[in-house]
């Protein structure tokens, strides 16, 4: 759906167009801006490092590296062109890579970001206050999750994420979409995948799957028996 502009005689649409109209760069602008805003993207997640690749013999870097408030990681990989490149498989690649990460690491990491920034805060006090803990969590960095941000996306991109996210991997879609407004730029973010109101028939989907593969695992009829999840019972 366009972004509409409304006045006391007519409904004008914007004028959608791209990043490279306004000479946005990838990383330089793209990048840098989401770095120090990325609130408005998730309010759950700290960026702790921007090109991060601390990890031997390989010279690959993740765009942005946040951990949410539960301390899952969250790998963050951006494109502004019109499809998404591949940004799926490299991001799957980033995120077993940094799926060992510890607390201590992940702190060695938000200080090094910190200080290229050039502050001078406790990055360990920072992550903690985060966290809302007064010590790091045993299972901290547990999961990861991954966030894909571009204008746009190729349908292989929004299939594969998808197909991941039947078997419980947190994968998202987020697309950017620029307009033009009165020679400024405005955005338009919205999460694709998932899609908020498909939520509870996702969950669902996901327990009848499981479901099916435990019966043919296990040659037993669940149909019988209710799958609780989240405090709901499925089949209802």
């Amino acid at each position: 759906m366009p972004i509409l502009e409304f006045s006391e005689s007519s409904i004008t649409p914007l004028k959608q167009s791209t990043f490279s109209r306004f000479n946005i760069d990838e990383r330089k602008d793209l990048q840098r801006l989401l770095r120090d805003n990325f609130k408005v993207i998730d309010r759950e997640i700290l960026i702790i490092s921007e090109e991060f690749s601390n990890w031997q013999d390989s010279k690959r870097r993740i765009d942005l590296l946040g951990v949410d408030t539960l301390g899952n990681l969250a790998v963050i990989e951006l494109k502004r062109t019109e499809d998404g490149g591949h940004m799926d498989l490299q991001a799957i690649r980033y995120a077993a890579m940094v799926s060992t990460l510890t607390f201590d690491q992940a702190v060695e990491a938000f200080s090094a970001h910190l200080s290229k920034m050039g502050r001078s805060d406790d990055a360990r006090a920072l992550l903690l206050e985060h966290l809302e803990s007064e010590a790091p969590d045993e299972n901290f960095a547990k999961d990861v999750r991954i966030l894909l941000i571009s204008q746009n996306f190729f349908p292989e991109i929004t299939s594969s994420a998808l197909w991941l996210r039947q078997y419980n991997i947190d994968i998202r879609c987020i697309r950017l979409t620029p307009y033009e407004f009165d020679g400024r730029m405005l955005i338009d973010a919205q999460e694709i995948i998932p899609i908020q109101a498909a939520g509870e028939y996702q969950v669902k989907l996901r327990a009848k799957s499981a479901t099916e593969r435990a019966e043919r695992a296990y040659n037993i009829d669940f149909t019988r028996y209710d799958i609780e999840i989240d405090g709901k019972k499925y089949p209802n």
